[in-house]
This record gives C-alpha cells, sequence and structure tokens, in this order.
C-alpha cells in the first residue's frame, strides 16, 4: 500500500474543503480525481505531497504520516513523489537537458554519467529525446508535458500526482498525455490525477475514478 487516506478532513484556512476521504492508492494504480473548479481536488493532492497537513483521520503516504510530518522529513517524501502541473513549471531559461540535470543535481546526484545515463533514459520514454537542446519556449505545450512527466520520472517515484495535467493542451495533445501515464504505471508506479475533463477516462485502463462535490470524495465507478 502506497498511500492510505481513513476518514480524512482538510481545511484550508479555517476553511472545510474536504471531510471523510477515504482513498487507498496501490502499485500500479491509476486514481483519476474528478470534479468542478473549487471543489478541492488540488487541495487534495496538495496533503500528499506535505503542502498542506489533514486536520482529521488518518492519512499515510509512503509510510509518512501526513498529521505528524515534519518539514526536514519532506524532501525524502518528495523524492519519491514524481509532480505535474498544468502550467509546466519548467526552468524557461535553460534547455530541457539543464532542466533535467537541476533536478537531478538538487535531489543529491553526483556522478556525470549516471546523471546524463538517467536524463537520457526518461527522455526516451516520453519520446521526447531529441529535444534535450531546446528551451520550453521552442516546444509546443504537448511537447512541454511530456518533458515534465520526464521529469517527474527521474527519480524513479513510486507515485505520480499529475495537477490537471492537459489543462493547457489540446485534446489530441491531452489524449497523448493520459495514455502515456497510463504506459508509466503499467510499470508499478500509480498515478493521481485530477481533472474535470471526463473523456480521457476513454483512454485510461481501469482507472478509479473519485469525485468532488459538496466536501465529500465519492468513488465514480
Amino acid at each position: 500500500m502506497l498511500l492510505h487516506y481513513n476518514n480524512v478532513e482538510i481545511r484550508h484556512d479555517d476553511a472545510l474543503i474536504l471531510s471523510n476521504v477515504n482513498l487507498t492508492v496501490n502499485e500500479g494504480d491509476y486514481v483519476f480525481i474528478t470534479g468542478k473548479v473549487g471543489s478541492g481536488k488540488s487541495t487534495l493532492l496538495s496533503t500528499i505531497y506535505g503542502e498542506l497537513c489533514p486536520t482529521g483521520g488518518e492519512a499515510t503516504v509512503l509510510g509518512f504520516d501526513m498529521l505528524k510530518i515534519k518539514p526536514r522529513q519532506l524532501p525524502e517524501l518528495r523524492k519519491q513523489l514524481g509532480m505535474v502541473f498544468q502550467n509546466f513549471q519548467l526552468l524557461t531559461d535553460r534547455s530541457v537537458q539543464k532542466n533535467m540535470e537541476f533536478v537531478l543535481k538538487a535531489t543529491g546526484w553526483k556522478d556525470k554519467d549516471e546523471i546524463q545515463e538517467r536524463i537520457k533514459e526518461v527522455l526516451s520514454k516520453v519520446e521526447t529525446l531529441d529535444k534535450a537542446d531546446k528551451f520550453p519556449y521552442e516546444l509546443s505545450g504537448g511537447e512541454q508535458q511530456r518533458v515534465a512527466i520526464a521529469r517527474a520520472l527521474l527519480n524513479k517515484p513510486k507515485i505520480i500526482l499529475a495537477d490537471e495535467p492537459t489543462g493547457n493542451l489540446d485534446l489530441e495533445s491531452s489524449t497523448s498525455i493520459v495514455r502515456l501515464l497510463d504506459e508509466i504505471r503499467s510499470e508499478g508506479t500509480a498515478v493521481i490525477m485530477s481533472s474535470h475533463n471526463l473523456q480521457l477516462l476513454d483512454q485510461v485502463n481501469n482507472a478509479t475514478v473519485f469525485k468532488c462535490c459538496d466536501k465529500q470524495l465519492t468513488v465514480e465507478n
């Protein structure tokens, strides 16, 4: 079990966002969280990577108690998580290659050959190896998101959190990204993705769908 939430309550600035959240994620799961804008999807994901602490219930992520986790423990937790955002969050002043090097060096990689080999592996996996010397502004939205997914894979995460990863993409690019995430989870990495676009579910095999609505998280299938 990678993640287990039992009757979790989530508040932000004393406002109740979600209550009675029950969620379990195992290796290779694809969890799709849907709901209207402002329903709590992103806030729920923020409790998984430790930006916001739940305020009640039981919440365990990769062995960490998220109600009691300390700031000094967050780097170790986040090293096991891959993050993919709607707006890509690539460093615009450096190439794809340098973006990757920055992440690896920041997370403790030192051997230059190992760094180069890992970058080659992840860019190849998302079919952007030929973009290594390009800057983000030279890439399409879909290409930037593929690079962002490659970045998320660098440290071989156990869970990928994808927060509206197709929100800025056209339908063709969105479909491609969702299929790519589905391929990645076939290797054991769990994917937790938030989106309001239910049409994307047609591209995923055996996803578990949850809906944020009326301050509750309910199973849709």
